[in-house]
């Protein structure tokens, strides 16, 4: 099957810009984020006035789950540095936390689950 085969993807046209402006143009977070970081929603969650359609409304959806960044991305369809502003935006506005990625006490199926994860997220990127 080739690139252009199914008909939505042969008129679909690259959106390369979009993205960038959901950030202002801004290409770094104010919070360190790795691509494993699994990030949640603050508890109790403040509440948001976004419509459901705003990109901002549908990370903290999918942090009810408590994605990695790029899991986040990828879920979105957003470049990396793209979710990476955000949802920095989102922590520093109190709307979400960044959970510690795994330490020297974690068991080798952590390691396993978080680097699984990881690689999924990345590769739906």
């Amino acid at each position: 099957m080739g690139v252009h085969d199914r008909p939505e993807e042969a008129h679909a046209a690259p959106n390369l810009v979009r993205p960038y402006t959901l950030t202002a143009g801004r290409t770094h977070s104010g919070v360190p984020l790795p691509p494993e970081a699994p990030v949640g929603i603050v508890t109790p969650a403040r509440p948001a006035h976004w419509p459901g359609n705003d990109v901002r409304a549908q990370i903290l959806a999918l942090c009810a789950e408590r994605p990695s960044v790029a899991e986040i991305a990828a879920h979105l369809s957003l470049p990396l540095g793209v979710a990476r502003v955000l949802v920095g935006d989102l922590v520093v506005q109190g709307y979400l936390r960044v959970h510690a990625t795994l330490g020297e006490a974690a068991t080798a199926d952590e390691r396993r689950e978080l680097i699984g994860r990881t690689l999924r997220g990345l590769r739906a990127i």
